[in-house]
């Protein structure tokens, strides 16, 4: 399992648990976390998962695809250079702990 804490914009943390290979888009869906839409289910199809990592977890989690940098252009919410699509993140032991901050809307 892998532990997640979800920051929303106002301050609320939810911290959870997740199987390893869940998204951190579906970790926050499932756990009906406010903030992560996920429209495209994860398809990489829409930017209603974005997000703000950490920046202790920046080199853990990699770097954004040419195509999630691309999506996130349409993102409703300002990009930083921490921004990821959380559907592009999927749990494992090398990221229990992980924290990522949700912005205050997705649109």
């Amino acid at each position: 399992m892998t532990t997640v804490t979800y920051i929303e914009h106002d301050g609320a943390e939810h911290t959870v648990k997740l199987s390893e290979g869940t998204t951190i888009m579906q970790g926050a869906v499932d756990n009906m976390i406010d903030g992560i839409v996920g429209e495209c289910g994860g398809g990489l199809a829409c930017a209603t998962c974005h997000c703000y990592v950490d920046d202790s977890w920046l080199e853990t989690t990699g770097t954004a695809s040419e195509t999630e940098l691309q999506m996130m252009e349409f993102s409703g919410t300002d990009t930083k250079p921490n921004s990821r699509l959380s559907c592009q993140i999927t749990a494992s032991a090398s990221l229990d702990g992980l924290v990522v901050r949700l912005p205050e809307s997705q649109y």
